[in-house]
């Protein structure tokens, strides 16, 4: 489980093709102080397993389920992305519930700059996504917890305060980028729930 509080920008050092699959090599430190074999790794909000590691660097697999739904297909050398370490028991708590199972992929729409050094985004809502999405409630895009500013239509907005521009990579995401999301867990299992019909969609009060 992790928090969506990134940790360190990781540089992509190499994207190789194996078979189906990749096999991406990534530049970092701060989140190699502890690492061990198959270890768990957020990468822009995906979690992958940590397959091999030497020094300044580590490997991890994606399979085709992983390039198919997330960003990681498109990483290429040189490349910054968001990473995160799982949350120790007794760690500390900044962000919300993210487990690193991307959902799908959406497009960053408008970037607006704002007097104060901040950027409001907005974003394309996926369709399989409308209802777990909502105003003021969480979204983890490409790994950062972050904070529905608004949903209009078939758009959704986040607000990005200087400091979060300057730690992870929306500080050079523009119009068109791609990114991660994952809804917030909790809208997941009443999204589910209701799908099941286990929760009445219009029960009334009595």
């Amino acid at each position: 489980m992790f928090t969506g509080i990134v940790e360190e920008l990781g540089v992509v050092r190499s994207v190789d093709k194996v078979d189906d699959g990749r096999r991406v090599v990534i530049e970092a430190t701060t989140v190699l102080d502890d690492v061990t074999l198959g270890a768990s790794i957020a990468v822009n909000g995906c979690c992958l397993t940590i397959v091999e590691w030497a020094g300044d660097w580590f490997g991890v697999d994606a399979v085709p389920e992983t390039l198919d739904r997330t960003t990681v297909g498109g990483l290429r050398p040189g490349g910054l992305v968001n990473l995160e370490r799982p949350l120790t028991a007794g760690g500390r708590f900044g962000g919300h519930v993210v487990q690193g199972h991307v959902d799908t992929v959406t497009e960053v729409l408008t970037v607006r700059e704002l007097s104060d050094g901040s950027r409001r985004l907005s974003f394309r809502l996926p369709d399989g996504l409308a209802g777990q999405i909502v105003e003021k409630g969480s979204v983890t895009l490409d790994g950062v917890s972050l904070t529905v500013a608004a949903v209009v239509d078939d758009t959704f907005e986040v607000a990005l305060i200087p400091h979060t521009l300057q730690v992870t990579t929306f500080g050079r995401r523009d119009s068109g980028h791609q990114v991660n999301v994952e809804a917030d867990v909790l809208a997941r299992y009443v999204a589910g729930l209701l799908a099941a019909g286990r929760i009445p969609a219009n029960e009334g009060s009595g």
